[in-house]
């Protein structure tokens, strides 16, 4: 009973902290300039974080399983390893846009577990014979971090994607109409200081192209330091699954719906993988591959799971209207 309350309030608190996250996160966006509003969106979520935290332990202990056995609780355990990947981006250099960029997906992933949809998913139960095994921790926990940390990676190539795209189409115009726009290029460097006085000398149009090429290559870093880190969990819990799969169902490989989709993910980073050991592709290209990935995972993760079929329709779900 005391750990259900708890269960309750922790759910309580978090959509709450989630809802009022987003609202700060939207004013952020719109509002560059209020500082104050930065510290509590960041405060905000690393309290969300804590809640989410306490109660995936409280799901473990009361209910003597690692909870990942359903689709709510995999949604709670997703939304927690982005929040994690979020803060590792914020304190390795805080008040950065990466940051910024992968909070919504924890952000949205948990208002959507934690909404009134998926109510009927909240209360666990016993587990199927299935999935009673000690490679559930192992498993599922891979494959979940693992689709965190590709759709994390995927959505910092999208940035950068739109960036370039941006830059290309920026630059088309600026040749075009120099003579004529040349006069409205003129605006506030509030960096000139910090880069010295070489920067003083050039135009604020080049200053302007100079942080967009750094942010540019900000994100190709990240973005591919994340799906690594990502595609090394997902070949982890494949394989583990095989290993499972084997012990449970008799074969290795079953080619049930969500083992063709996960094999499809894998594959699609794959690719990604080996066209950035090539450096004669530009940046771009991988970011283009990585785009594909990131509606590949949505597929594996939820289209499969509106199927309710196959060795893994365990992990289906209903939604609630009211």
């Amino acid at each position: 009973m005391i750990f259900s309350t708890l269960e309750h309030i922790l759910t309580h608190i978090s959509f709450s902290m989630v809802s009022i996250v987003i609202t700060l996160h939207l004013i952020t966006l719109l509002v560059n300039e209020i500082v104050g509003l930065y510290d509590s969106f960041d405060r905000g979520m690393i309290i969300t974080f804590f809640c989410l935290t306490g109660l995936l332990v409280t799901r473990w202990i009361y209910w003597k399983h690692f909870p990942l056995s359903d689709l709510y609780e995999s949604l709670i355990f997703l939304s927690w390893s982005f929040y994690v990947i979020h803060m590792i981006l914020y304190f390795k250099k805080p008040k950065n846009n990466l940051s910024a960029i992968t909070a919504p997906s924890a952000i949205f992933t948990q208002g959507f577990a934690t909404s009134g949809l998926l109510t009927e998913m909240h209360q666990s139960a016993i587990l199927v014979p299935a999935l009673q095994s000690h490679w559930l921790m192992m498993h599922v926990s891979m494959m979940v971090l693992g689709y965190a940390a590709l759709l994390c990676g995927s959505l910092l190539s999208i940035a950068l994607l739109i960036i370039t795209f941006q830059k290309d189409i920026i630059s088309i115009f600026d040749k075009r109409k120099h003579l004529l726009n040349e006069s409205f290029f003129f605006v506030e460097i509030q960096y000139m200081n910090e880069k010295g006085n070489i920067l003083q000398s050039t135009s604020p149009l080049s200053v302007r192209n100079y942080y967009r090429s750094q942010f540019i290559e900000q994100l190709d870093h990240w973005s591919y330091r994340v799906i690594s880190l990502g595609f090394i969990f997902l070949t982890i819990g494949i394989l583990s699954g095989a290993v499972w799969a084997n012990e449970a169902w008799g074969s290795y490989w079953n080619w049930d719906p969500k083992e063709t989709w996960a094999f499809i993910t894998w594959t699609i980073f794959a690719i990604y993988l080996h066209i950035r050991t090539n450096k004669k592709w530009k940046s771009a290209n991988s970011a283009i591959v990585a785009f594909i990935g990131f509606l590949i995972i949505w597929i594996c993760y939820f289209g499969v799971n509106l199927l309710g079929i196959g060795l893994h329709s365990y992990g289906s779900f209903t939604l609630t209207l009211n």
